[in-house]
């Protein structure tokens, strides 16, 4: 688990992690406490290197 959260950081994985610090700091200030579920989303697959579809990533095959 440890690995998982801290190897193979990418610009996406960077880029949700930026999503969700922001949409949970848009929440708390308009205090619209709804919209931590999304920041939870976006920060749950910066973290754990997830997408929503499971195809992230291409085939390794060396096929001509």
């Amino acid at each position: 688990m440890k690995k998982l959260l801290f190897t193979n950081w990418h610009l996406m994985r960077w880029i949700r992690l930026i999503i969700a610090i922001g949409i949970a700091y848009h929440a708390i200030t308009t205090q619209q406490y709804f919209f931590l579920f999304f920041a939870a989303f976006f920060l749950f697959q910066a973290l754990l290197n997830t997408c929503s579809s499971g195809n992230c990533q291409l085939p390794n095959s060396d096929s001509k």
